[in-house]
């Protein structure tokens, strides 16, 4: 009989298509790199070509490697869903689940859910992976991912997305601003070169603009933070002003710095809500999630 390649072989090519390294590979298969290469090895003599060009400084992919790595990655996310419908076969919301979640969700978002979750659903694992949106997105199409907690709106494709709350977002101001001490802001009267946002790739960062473009309006600021902490701290010390999501506040994130917060004359809210793949046979425990965070949020919003 034929001899076939097997999941794991195709497991450490597309590892080793997406790091084009060995060493980073073998780290996310969570083997040796020896073991990865030999691993390599064994697939292209089942099929009798090669995948990949060595060199001392790096590893490239044949043409022939990138076309097998593609319908890997499709193999091993059918292979994920076969594992969903044995799961899904058990008593529901058990086993794992890996979870991924955005920077600017989070920090704030699981400490006040982990605790009510691990006792409602104690046979559930959850394996939770911090990412920008559009790395998580991209995982949970390859089958890496399950779950995903993003910000919405965004352009979630063919997945199906369901809201789990609103949050609104605050303009934070250092205490000393001219603006400090009202309760409203109206944007339009914002000098917007003050207006600071996170560096490209966090969705919130798209989000501001997106409001403040629905009123004319643009940031000249030349400050990018890496994190809402950074950005808070950026505002404590008077840099600029920023739009600060209220779930971060909630969760104490100005405690103790030299801001102040204002709601605007036309509130602006980002979405809080979980996407999956809309083909997987789980999506019954994804939804007793959804409604699970709803009734945490609803409690503590």
């Amino acid at each position: 009989m034929k001899r076939l390649p097997t999941l794991k072989q195709l497991q450490y090519l597309v590892a080793l298509a997406e790091t084009r390294h060995f060493g980073r590979a073998a780290e996310r298969c969570f083997i040796t790199q020896s073991t990865l290469s030999a691993g390599i090895r064994d697939l292209e003599a089942v099929l009798d070509i090669e995948v990949a060009e060595r060199t001392n400084r790096q590893v490239m992919l044949t043409r022939v490697g990138e076309r097998i790595a593609e319908r890997a990655r499709v193999l091993l996310r059918d292979a994920e869903d076969v594992m969903d419908i044995a799961r899904a076969s058990r008593a529901p919301m058990t086993g794992e689940i890996r979870l991924g979640v955005i920077p600017t969700i989070g920090p704030f978002f699981l400490p006040s859910a982990m605790p009510s979750l691990r006792s409602r659903f104690p046979n559930l694992k959850l394996y939770i992976r911090e990412d920008r949106t559009a790395q998580l997105l991209s995982r949970l199409g390859e089958g890496e991912l399950d779950l995903a907690v993003i910000a919405l709106p965004f352009d979630t494709g063919d997945f199906t997305t369901e809201v789990i709350f609103e949050d609104e977002l605050l303009l934070a101001c250092a205490c000393d601003h001219p603006l400090a001490g009202n309760e409203v802001v109206d944007l339009e009267t914002l000098a917007m070169d003050q207006l600071m946002l996170l560096e490209e790739g966090h969705c919130l960062r798209d989000q501001t603009l997106e409001f403040c473009q629905d009123r004319n309006l643009k940031s000249t600021s030349p400050f990018e933070a890496t994190s809402l902490h950074t950005l808070v701290q950026m505002v404590a010390a008077d840099i600029g002003v920023a739009l600060i999501p209220k779930l971060a506040v909630d969760a104490a994130i100005t405690n103790g710095a030299n801001v102040s917060l204002l709601r605007t004359k036309l509130p602006a809210f980002r979405k809080i809500g979980v996407a999956w793949r809309t083909t997987s046979s789980r999506k019954g425990d994804f939804q007793t999630l959804t409604q699970f965070f709803r009734e945490v949020f609803s409690i503590a919003l």
